[in-house]
């Protein structure tokens, strides 16, 4: 786009460039058909994307993109036309006319800035990503499924190593259905962001760390005292349920999520800490717990960096999925050590370290 049809706004950072005449520099919609009746239910929680400011969405150039190239092809027989042309796969995520028109336009926004030697913004809170087939966010869904696959094999060889008779076997196996869970979604959200599949994303991370938590909580006390478990069981139930409701139906509040997992990641931390520590000289596989809590709270530091995503993929928060995904083997060969040392104590009569 020539310079010459560009206009100057005002702004923090000085003038930057926007677009008077946009209808030209848009690129026809290239997506998909609705599916079948059966899905509209699926459909219109997928299709309420999330709505979060950032430098980008703001930018005159950007909004008066959207609203032409809605106006453009998203109406009358461009619309149907949209939808007769898009593959069943981008239909299936929710992807819609305006949908598209966002993407095309973030992606003009982008070469503005750079032409003008400008950092790439964010858009509704998210550096842009060249969107794979329908995968928003290729490198943190392939990492997020990627993650699920080593905690589904890992799951599978610890109940073909263990026998079922283990004090920890059912706990365990839980946990491991949890993790599954959160990583399902993870890499659901990755692949569509919307209302829905953000919000399981976030609650489910949570419902990991919560569990993490009644985890140690059995194998530190619950074994030897099982109303204990039982109780701080119940009361992270209710935190929560208090914690998804205060989300859901008062004010999804980015920075009070932040800081109540941060908040009961360091409890689980500390409480894990202490019994690697109080068990170093009687447990020689110790150190693999040890290792796991640390390297999972050092490795979330990653996403700390928050850098513009290289090749337009790979990000500080796809880096922190992918780096996790060998942390699920140490987890898992010290569950199994452990599951095999408590089935051993068990059977000589031995006291529960």
């Amino acid at each position: 786009m020539p310079l010459s049809s560009r206009r100057a706004f005002v702004s923090p950072h000085g003038p930057r460039p926007t677009a008077t005449t946009m209808a030209s520099a848009l690129p026809r919609c290239t997506s998909v058909r609705l599916p079948a009746v059966a899905a509209t239910v699926v459909l219109l929680l997928m299709s309420v994307t999330t709505v979060q400011s950032s430098q980008g969405d703001k930018e005159p150039v950007y909004r008066d993109c959207v609203k032409q190239c809605v106006r453009t092809n998203c109406t009358g027989d461009q619309l149907r036309g949209f939808q007769s042309a898009q593959p069943q796969y981008m239909a299936l995520t929710g992807w819609t006319c305006r949908d598209d028109c966002r993407y095309q336009c973030m992606w003009t926004t982008v070469g503005l800035y750079q032409a003008e030697g400008y950092t790439v913004p964010q858009f509704h809170g998210k550096w842009p990503f060249v969107r794979f087939l329908c995968f928003e966010e290729p490198a943190s869904a392939l990492a997020s499924l990627l993650n699920g696959l080593a905690c589904l094999l890992m799951l599978l060889r610890y109940r073909s190593t263990v026998p079922r008779q283990s004090p920890m076997y059912h706990t365990i196996n839980a946990f491991s259905l949890v993790s599954l869970n959160a990583w399902f979604w993870s890499t659901v959200f990755h692949t569509r962001d919307t209302y829905l599949t953000e919000k399981m994303d976030y609650f489910c991370a949570t419902a990991v760390i919560l569990y993490s938590i009644y985890l140690c909580c059995v194998r530190t006390l619950g074994l030897r005292r099982p109303v204990v478990s039982s109780m701080v069981g119940v009361l992270l139930i209710l935190a929560f349920t208090s914690h998804v409701s205060f989300l859901t139906f008062v004010s999804f509040d980015y920075g009070y999520n932040m800081a109540a997992n941060v908040t009961i990641g360091m409890v689980n931390l500390l409480w894990w800490l202490c019994w690697c520590w109080q068990n170093r000289r009687t447990l020689p596989y110790w150190w693999k717990c040890g290792l796991v809590v640390l390297l999972l709270h050092g490795l979330a530091l990653l996403e700390l960096l928050d850098f513009p995503p290289m090749l337009w993929v790979l990000d500080a928060h796809a880096v922190w999925h992918l780096s996790t995904i060998p942390v699920h083997f140490l987890f898992y060969s010290f569950l199994i050590d452990d599951s095999l040392y408590l089935l051993n104590t068990e059977k000589m009569g031995v006291k529960v370290e």
